[in-house]
């Protein structure tokens, strides 16, 4: 009878997993199968097969590119200092969060840090653009402190600080909830036999709260690592212009261009068969490191 019951229970899972499913099969396995245009010379009138077949011409040519090379230095730049701080970021501000005693303020800042996160980037980058305007609000204390106005976004010095600043700010609200959970799980008479051994409060936090939730921050690594050629497509579309291509242009939304405005398909492809490559291994790399290092595994 109770394995009746548990088959039962189980089917019903099986059920609510099939819309995830299908959406998984019909949006990531299904276009693996356009991999195939990056071998080729893709002619979308002759369609995948009757297309030329130029084997790895277009990875040859799209690394002989002075473009692709800048892209994916910028790429690189962007993504690695976005990973670092937000998990760096996240974690003291969960620990700063977590040694407050009113719970009504604790939940009331969480709260506000945590808002930035449900707004889109298409909204957001507007209102960002306008802040850092000629005429927005920076500027206007700059000058009040007897500086010049400067176009912020319209700078390529200034453009990756400033888009890896406010992707820090949007996000590290959400990514703070997950070492506060982790935080949560941690046995307070742990704490409470630390005092009495008569270890210190930063010497808890080292010893007993770090420790505690290392699994987690193990875990934000690995997941950040698989993002090292993904340093957001959505901000930097809606924020980057033609002036700050140099330090701001990324191998999305130089894809975007050569695919979908030049339709330079093969190339475009490519570029994408590459990124998700090097995803992989890096993948790959980093759940490796865990395993040895840490002695995490997901399985």
């Amino acid at each position: 009878m109770k394995k009746r019951t548990s088959l039962s229970v189980e089917k019903h899972y099986v059920f609510m997993c099939i819309p995830g499913v299908l959406w998984l099969i019909l949006f990531s396995i299904v276009p693996l199968f356009g991999i195939v245009i990056a071998f080729e010379n893709y002619n979308p009138g002759l369609g995948y097969w009757k297309s030329s077949f130029v084997g790895f011409e277009n990875f040859k040519y799209l690394f002989s590119l002075s473009d692709a090379t800048r892209v994916i230095k910028n790429t690189m730049i962007i993504a690695g200092w976005k990973i670092a701080l937000n998990i760096i970021v996240p974690l003291v501000f969960a620990l700063l969060l977590n040694e407050v005693v009113n719970l009504k303020f604790k939940r009331a800042i969480q709260t506000i840090v945590y808002l930035p996160h449900f707004l889109s980037w298409v909204i957001l980058a507007s209102i960002i653009l306008r802040i850092f305007s000629l005429d927005g609000v920076i500027n206007q204390v700059v000058s009040l402190l007897g500086g010049k106005p400067v176009i912020w976004f319209s700078e390529s010095k200034y453009f990756r600080q400033l888009a890896i600043g406010t992707d820090v700010w949007k996000e590290f609200g959400f990514n703070a909830v997950i070492y506060i959970a982790a935080l949560t799980g941690i046995d307070p008479n742990l704490y409470e036999a630390s005092s009495i051994d008569g270890l210190g409060h930063w010497g808890q936090v080292w010893h007993i709260t770090i420790p505690g939730i290392m699994s987690t921050i193990v875990l934000m690594t690995i997941l950040g690592l698989g993002n090292a050629l993904n340093a957001g497509f959505d901000q930097i579309f809606n924020m980057y212009n033609p002036m700050v291509y140099s330090t701001g242009d990324i191998l999305d939304t130089w894809v975007y261009r050569i695919g979908l405005v030049n339709l330079q398909f093969s190339l475009a492809t490519t570029a994408g068969v590459f990124k998700s490559i090097i995803s992989f291994l890096l993948i790959t790399v980093s759940y490796w490191c865990a395993w040895k290092f840490a002695d995490y595994k997901i399985f």
